[in-house]
């Protein structure tokens, strides 16, 4: 070990990359959702998934799987647990059987309702060491490096 002591003998310092920083502050975000959504059931893509239903009312599970940008497996997963929970309806697409169409259930609308609040002060609380013009730049700039190209 180099005699500093910080692992700097070729310039890589695991505490100044962006993929350990942005696994760190995620970490910190699930914490704060875990502590603030008021379900202890609810994981943030189950949340998303129910949002974005609340949003486009009816949607394939394939469809709804790119607006929440999850993959296949990801997607099954939610929607499971959220169909075991009575949060959603699933019924085959007239069109084509083997599709499914996903929409809210009365209980999923009512717990999504309920729980939005709560999703806008896990940002404020996410967000909360960061002053007003941080926050806007950091999510500018968080929406650019989220993008897929």
């Amino acid at each position: 070990m180099p005699p500093n002591g910080d692992g700097d003998h070729d310039g890589y310092v695991l505490e100044r990359q962006a993929g350990h920083l942005l696994r760190r502050a995620h970490q910190r975000h699930t914490l704060i959702f875990q502590e603030n959504i008021g379900d202890d059931q609810l994981t943030p893509l189950q949340f998303a998934a129910l949002v974005k239903l609340r949003d486009v009312d009816e949607v394939s599970q394939n469809l709804l799987g790119r607006l929440t940008a999850m993959d296949a497996a990801t997607m099954q997963g939610v929607i499971k647990r959220l169909a075991s929970r009575n949060l959603i309806l699933r019924r085959p697409d007239p069109d084509d059987r083997r599709r499914l169409i996903l929409s809210l259930s009365d209980e999923g609308r009512g717990l999504i309702n309920r729980l939005l609040s709560n999703g806008g002060r896990i940002t404020e609380r996410t967000l909360a060491p960061l002053n007003q013009d941080e926050q806007r730049v950091f999510l500018q700039l968080l929406s650019k490096l989220a993008e897929i190209k």
